[in-house]
């Protein structure tokens, strides 16, 4: 028997569940149609927008937060892999190999500390404020609900109030479900007409802490990561003067083939001079080693006749020499007769097409006949090619100062020159 007492309750709950329902789509009908009044209170539906408002940006932050921890994490894996490379290829006999192998674990684990605390005194933080909502959510749908029922049962009475045959019990009935209908939408409309507000107020010392304490971490790794990465400049600066002698050489940039072939048929045509043997270039001021010259292979696409014309012999180009290391300033090539930036206009002393002045750094001994002959401080006048397809990558028209301001001829002073043993300095 109690079991199916309690089956009869549950199913009386159940029926009196579906019965609501059906009573507030109806009046909800009813109120869109406009054939019933609706409650309406601005205050709490301000309060409402609100909240909705509060709820996207602090999931929209929450998500921001996740990505972001997810970028240090990444940043940490790509520190550590390029601390682990310095280590493998810092070879034992080399000065401050402890130190780097001790740099290289406290910035491991700084990056971990600066995570976890990200985790703990943000992330988490973050999750607890935003718990708050879904319960606030779910109770205001639930007032919602609450105050249709009102409007329905407030309906009801109204009607049977203004009926041509009035039943007492009926009304009586009606008052009281409507007394009772009204007393649960209060109690709920009351408690959340408190906790709106204040819960829309609480935002702005929430983002005051979750940001200060981002900032405050944020500057507290990247001052002791300061300390680390100058610590592993003074090794490396210890490194570099024990073995200063042994820089990285600079070389010429070589020169194409087939454009030194097409300089080869203008040469031929017009006098016929074979070209200067190939030479090894002189050694730079501080005694560098030079390195064994290079020879450029022959363009088999040459017509047999070209190859074969009397007298002509083929030039090499030029070989490149070990020099110390320098810092080059690389300037846009002027394949167009024009560099930005430049002197683009003539100057009456100057050769035509003046475009800028750079100073040699080092010795270049000439491997070609259309080439300058360098000696370290040398300053050369840069002009166009003629034949802007005939620039190699890396080399530069010219003239040196000394010679234009003797010679003012063009056709006999004018070569090209590697742009990397230069520098710009007008």
């Amino acid at each position: 028997m109690a079991e199916l007492g309690s089956k009869g309750v549950t199913a009386g709950k159940i029926a009196s569940n579906v019965q609501k329902k059906l009573t507030r789509a109806q009046e909800k009908v009813l109120q869109k149609l406009g054939k019933a009044d609706e409650t309406k209170d601005e205050q709490f539906e301000q309060c409402v927008q609100n909240f909705n408002k509060q709820l996207s940006e602090g999931t929209r932050l929450q998500k921001d937060l996740r990505t972001y921890l997810a970028s240090v994490k990444a940043m940490h894996e790509a520190s550590k892999k390029l601390t682990e490379c310095l280590q493998e290829v810092y070879e034992p006999d080399w000065p401050g190999r402890d130190d780097t192998n001790k740099i290289a674990e406290n910035n491991d684990l700084l990056w971990t500390d600066f995570h976890q605390k990200l985790v703990d005194q943000a992330l988490l933080t973050m999750d607890t404020y935003l718990g708050q909502f879904p319960d606030i959510k779910s109770r205001i749908a639930k007032r919602g609900r609450k105050l249709v029922d009102y409007d329905s049962a407030r309906h009801h009475f109204e009607a049977l109030q203004t009926a041509k045959k009035k039943d007492e019990t009926k009304i009586a009935k009606a008052e009281e479900e409507l007394v009772k209908a009204q007393k649960v939408f209060e109690e709920m409309n009351v408690d959340l007409q408190e906790e709106l507000p204040s819960l829309w107020n609480s935002r702005v010392g929430f983002y005051v802490n979750t940001f200060q304490s981002i900032a405050g971490l944020e500057e507290n790794f990247h001052k002791e990561m300061s300390k680390l990465n100058q610590n592993l400049h003074d090794v490396l600066l210890g490194l570099d003067k024990q073995y200063s002698g042994n820089a990285f050489p600079v070389k010429a940039q070589p020169r194409k083939k087939t454009k030194l072939f097409a300089r080869l048929r203008k040469k031929m045509s017009s006098d016929s001079t074979p070209a200067k043997a190939n030479k090894s270039p002189s050694p730079p001021p501080d005694g560098s080693p030079i390195t064994s010259p290079e020879t450029k292979t022959v363009n088999h696409e040459l017509e047999p006749s070209t190859l074969e014309a009397p007298g002509a012999s083929i030039p090499k180009s030029p070989s490149q020499s070990s020099l110390p290391a320098v810092v080059v300033e690389t300037f846009p090539a002027t394949v167009n007769g024009t560099v930005e930036g430049g002197a683009s206009s003539e100057r009456a002393d100057m050769p035509p097409g003046f475009l800028f002045k750079v100073q040699a750094m080092h010795d270049y001994t000439a491997t070609d006949s259309d080439e300058l002959q360098l000696k370290a401080g040398d300053v050369v006048l840069v002009i166009p090619f003629e034949n802007p397809e005939e620039q190699d990558e890396g080399w530069l028209m010219g003239v040196k100062e000394s010679d234009w301001i003797q010679h003012k001829e063009l056709d006999q002073c004018r070569g090209v020159f590697p742009e990397n043993f230069t520098e710009r300095v007008q």
